[in-house]
């Protein structure tokens, strides 16, 4: 691959996938009952075992 054909492809596909991938974090950080999950993986570090 030359340096054009990889520049059109990180143009392209590239930035399409990062942008998919951002919104499916984005989806997956405000799914319902996210905020439980987040809250108990908080506590992790001050729990005394």
């Amino acid at each position: 691959m030359d340096y054009d054909t990889m520049r059109e492809f990180a143009d392209s596909w590239a930035l399409l996938a990062m942008a998919v991938f951002f919104v499916g974090v984005i989806v997956f950080a405000f799914r319902p009952g996210s905020r439980q999950a987040a809250d108990r993986a908080a506590q992790i570090p001050l729990k005394d075992d």
